[in-house]
Formats: structure tokens, sequence, C-alpha cells
């Protein structure tokens, strides 16, 4: 009976010895992965609501939210593993190995990945607008993660991969509000040149898509081959560019006709010479 006791007694000092010693690692343990998960959830839910009010694309904020939340969960469960005494440097390792195959693996995806989160955050160009990209003209479809597609003007479909977009010089038409319509018109040397410009500044009075501000060029710039040029520079709001040009130069030309002014044709002399044969 007494050997009993004394083998419950043994028994208890070695529960209370290492009770003492590892609850507390295993209650800082659960403290670490419960207060670390509201944590995460809490900064991941700040990184949203931020994206959002900044109008972040929701394709780049569910990725965002996911790639956050997860991070930071791993680093809990290291952070609480290490509490219990359990070496994570291997298993860091491990991790890191994984990451760095992965990455080696979809380079080129990532490199797209991480050119559309720079096109979202930077904003060189938003939907709608029209842009020069990569030597291709078009309206902005859609800003996605890996690819931007673009609307040619004749409603072709065009998809870059971002990484090429950021890789290229971006032209974009459309985010001052307005541009310049540059113009070169060309007189005969026999033509009046004031009669000519007046002509010109009434057509573009006469146009209320015109914009006062800056004022519009009429002037002339070269005494041409077969022509007199002017340079003829309007400003007009992004959406009037082409309406404004192409009804300018039929305005122009049917103005001229009526007012006598001549819009020459190149030309060239060919002289020749006869030898006569004795």
């Amino acid at each position: 009976m007494e050997t009993d006791i004394n083998a419950y007694k043994q028994y208890w000092d070695l529960a209370l010895k290492y009770g003492s010693e590892y609850g507390l690692k295993i209650l800082l343990a659960i403290a670490i992965f419960l207060i670390g998960k509201r944590i995460a959830r809490a900064i991941t839910n700040l990184a949203v609501k931020t994206m959002r009010k900044q109008e972040v694309d929701i394709e780049l904020i569910g990725f965002i939210d996911s790639l956050l939340y997860w991070g930071l969960f791993a680093v809990i469960v290291v952070a609480a593993l290490g509490q219990l005494g359990i070496q994570t440097a291997s298993f860091v390792a491990i991790l890191g190995a994984a990451g760095l195959a992965i990455g080696l693996a979809l380079q080129g995806s990532l490199s797209n990945f991480a050119a559309g989160v720079l096109i979202i955050l930077l904003r060189p160009f938003r939907v709608g607008e029209f842009v020069d990209i990569a030597g291709t003209a078009g309206t902005v479809h859609t800003i996605k993660i890996f690819t931007t597609e673009l609307r040619t003007g004749d409603n072709k479909a065009v998809i870059i991969p971002n990484a090429r977009v950021l890789d290229s010089n971006i032209t974009n038409f459309s985010s001052t509000g307005s541009r310049r319509v540059d113009m070169v018109i060309g007189i005969g040397y026999d033509d009046d040149i004031d009669k000519a410009r007046d002509v010109i500044k009434g057509l573009i009075a006469a146009d209320s898509r015109i914009l006062s501000e800056p004022a519009p060029i009429v002037a002339v710039t070269e005494l041409a081959d077969s022509s007199v040029n002017f340079i003829v520079r309007p400003w007009v709001c992004s959406a009037d560019y082409w309406g404004v040009h192409n009804d300018m130069i039929e305005n122009i030309k049917k103005s001229f006709d009526k007012e006598g002014i001549s819009i020459p044709y190149p030309q060239r002399q060919v002289h020749t010479t006869v030898v006569e044969n004795n």
C-alpha cells in the first residue's frame, strides 16, 4: 500500500513538474494562435477597406485579401510552434525553398502579375480611355491582373501582357481631357494669304466644339515646293478630336473652293533637251 502511495506521489510530482514547465508554453502558444488569427483578419479587413476606397480592381482586392491573410497566418503558426519549443528554422527553410521553386516556374506569370498590380495602383490609364500601348492604339476595355485588353477602332480585341505594357511607352490621349488638332493646309503661291487665314479662322470660330483656351493657332509655317503651308492647331475635348479634325478638313476645302482659293497639287517640272543630228 505504501509502495502504491509513493508511486502515485512520484507521478504527481512529475505531472506538476512538466505541467508547470510546459503548461504555460502550451497556453501561450494557444493564445498566440487565437489572438494572432484575429489580428491577421483585422489587418486584412483594413487593407481591403482601404483598397475599396481607392477603387482598386475587385480581382486584385480578392487576391490580396487571400494572400495577405494566409501569409500572416503562416507567420502566426510558426510563432506558436516556436513557443512550444519546436525548431521552426527547417520548416521556414522548406517554405522558402518551395516558394523559390514556384517563383522560378511561374516567372513570366509573376512578372505579369506584378505589372498588373502596379498598373491598377498607379493608374497610368483607366477603362474607357484611348491609349497607345506597345504600338497598338485603342480604347481600354478591361484591366486584369495578368493582361490588359484594348479595343481598336475597327473593334478588334487586342490582349497585351501587363509586363509588356509597363516595358513600353504608354501614350494616354484621354487623361488630360483635351487634345490639339494638328493640320497642315496648303494654298497656291498666287492666292491671298490674309484671305485664306481669315477663312480658316472663321471656320474655327463657327465650330462650338473648339475650345477658346488654349487659343487656336493659324499661321504660315512653310514655303513649300508647290504651296504656301498653314499650320492649323485648334484645341478640342478628347472625345471630339476626330470629329473636329475630319469636319475641318472638309469645311476648309469647301470654303476655299467657294472663295476661289486654290489647294495646289504637287508639281514637278521636267526639262527636256532635243539634240539634232546633222
